[in-house]
């Protein structure tokens, strides 16, 4: 029995998709929303590097870059966790290869579209079900009427479901081969075996087509995703405990020096409240630090949106 390897892991989706046009261009037609007129009939790979050159956002380098025939970029990204500084790395390099289209004098209605892609291995607006988002530059008064330029497209993974829709079915195929397939589990969705594109791609996601080297590389990158989760998460929980700790041991000393047992008390819940709030404050701003969204701050913390944010405008 063949054994996969998942396709989320960046050796294996740039290999995938920034290796073989036609699975790319597969992928780009079924996911974006392009009319009929405007799909795309030949893909060109370009330098998949973007060195931003404004601090903060380092180590930029998107998964995949190619241009279609009718001159139009694509940035095709999978990212395992979501942060504000993903979304704004997203908005920095599409900008940036808009405007580098042209050369010094050149016409400005030379200029062609760019598409951000952004396939995103976590739930970030967990206010809604909805998991397609589509943004584009547009009228606040009238959303029909738009600047043409830059589009971006952010897909929460774990919220889809397969819906098997004539209409969309290689929509539903790719993001069921994106989502179904994880290593260690032998059993891959029939469907995907159906369709002559999914089923080649199937094949570059056996592990016995990968050198050592390369599988000792896949290994690091889950590695080095598991060591980023534990550190936000250890992160947050110290700040609770050293919040939680401080504010208890004030309010015990307070209830000492009222001298009574109602003031103990008194004082001890007053301290705990404190202490309570001054963790749940130190959790919030280390979670901002690290980028997490404010919808991901209310899970961990139980917050409303209103008490983060007038957290992190004191």
């Amino acid at each position: 029995m063949a054994h996969y390897l998942d396709p989320k892991n960046d050796l294996i989706f740039r290999h995938i998709f920034g290796e073989h046009e036609h699975l790319c261009m597969s992928l780009l037609n079924s996911i974006l929303p392009l009319e009929a007129s405007q799909r795309i009939v030949t893909l060109e790979y370009q330098q998949p590097e973007l060195v931003p050159e404004i601090p903060g956002l380092k180590d930029s380098i998107v998964d995949v870059r190619c241009k279609d025939n009718f001159g139009r970029q694509f940035i095709v990204e999978m990212q395992m966790y979501w942060t504000d500084s993903f979304r704004s790395r997203v908005l920095f390099n599409a900008s940036k290869a808009y405007v580098r289209q042209l050369d010094a004098g050149k016409d400005y209605k030379l200029l062609q579209p760019v598409y951000a892609l952004s396939f995103v291995n976590e739930p970030f607006d967990r206010d809604s079900s909805v998991y397609y988002h589509h943004y584009k530059i547009v009228n606040i008064e009238n959303k029909e009427k738009q600047i043409e330029g830059l589009e971006f497209v952010f897909i929460e993974l774990p919220k889809f479901r397969p819906t098997n829709r004539a209409e969309k079915k290689l929509y539903d195929l790719w993001l069921t081969f994106l989502t179904q397939i994880n290593e260690g589990e032998e059993k891959v969705p029939e469907v995907l075996f159906e369709e002559g594109i999914t089923k080649e791609a199937l094949q570059h996601l056996e592990r016995y087509s990968y050198s050592k080297g390369e599988l000792d590389t896949y290994d690091r990158y889950w590695d080095v995703i598991r060591k980023e989760r534990m550190y936000y998460l250890d992160a947050l929980d110290k700040g609770l405990a050293k919040g939680h700790a401080e504010g208890l041991a004030k309010g015990h000393a307070e209830g000492l020096a009222k001298g009574h047992a109602e003031g103990l008390a008194e004082g001890r819940a007053e301290g705990e409240a404190i202490g309570l709030e001054k963790g749940l404050r130190d959790v919030v701003l280390n979670a901002k630090r690290k980028g997490l969204p404010i919808t991901q701050i209310q899970d961990i913390t139980n917050l409303s949106k209103e008490k983060i944010e007038e957290i992190l405008h004191q």
